[in-house]
């Protein structure tokens, strides 16, 4: 029973390599399907925007609260938009617009490639000659990793305007001297990171939401099966890369 188990597992590596392998080869392969990869990019990067802002501004309130006590213990207060900045650049902004997106643009491209699988309109794709690979499945992921990364940097900006207002607020320090605090905190190493990071969580979120849609079965149970499935797979696989980035960029900075 254990060793099924763990042949069914080793299969299914094997079937994530190969969609994956495919993803890379169908898209250096012509044609080139550039009007839907700019609709696919509209559909994970405008229609988010709305909860990535509203996500993005409370965070930056929120953290910038929980920080202020432990600074005014050391009496260190005017190191909060040092710390802020340090915060949001390199792990908040990142991370929150990914997980964000894995739970409103994956669970999405799960359910709508799912929905697609099991009612045949993926067969009728191949029936007409269209390769619904590369329509359906490289156009996402391309948008999802083009997209994540601006909207990282967008969440960022919002969360640092959040906590901007929050210290004006408290400390009533002007617009000027909280940016150039920030700005003489972050480094292009920190800025580098974040956007690699959230390119690679977009292309995660982009090939986890595909391959369980594109793969998906037993009728409608199957699509939403497909859509939870690729939140949850996403959101785990994000953390170890947000690990795994961490430990790369320390031993960089030695």
């Amino acid at each position: 029973m254990i060793s099924k188990k763990i042949d069914q597992k080793l299969i299914q590596l094997g079937n994530v390599h190969h969609f994956i392998m495919r993803f890379f080869k169908e898209l250096v392969m012509p044609p080139y399907e550039f009007k839907e990869i700019i609709n696919q990019c509209y559909e994970v990067g405008v229609k988010s925007l709305p909860l990535i802002s509203l996500t993005g501004f409370i965070t930056g309130i929120v953290f910038t609260n929980q920080s202020r006590p432990s600074l005014e213990d050391f009496g260190a207060t005017a190191m909060l938009p040092s710390l802020i900045a340090i915060a949001i650049v390199r792990a908040l902004a990142p991370l929150v617009t990914a997980l964000i997106a894995a739970g409103k643009v994956g669970s999405n491209i799960g359910a709508e490639l799912g929905s697609m699988k099991v009612t045949e309109q993926i067969d009728a794709m191949e029936v007409s000659g269209t390769n619904p690979f590369k329509f359906l499945v490289v156009s996402r992921v391309l948008a999802t990793t083009i997209m994540i990364p601006i909207l990282s940097c967008y969440t960022g900006f919002v969360g640092l305007m959040g906590s901007f207002l929050n210290v004006y607020q408290h400390e009533s320090v002007s617009f000027i001297s909280f940016f150039d605090q920030v700005f003489e905190t972050v480094t292009f190493l920190d800025i580098f990171q974040a956007i690699i990071k959230a390119a690679f969580f977009g292309f995660t979120i982009g090939i986890v939401g595909c391959y369980q849609g594109y793969n998906s079965s037993k009728g409608t149970e199957g699509v939403g099966k497909a859509a939870n499935a690729a939140v949850v797979a996403s959101m785990f696989l994000i953390f170890i890369e947000e690990q795994l980035v961490v430990m790369i960029v320390q031993s960089i900075r030695g």
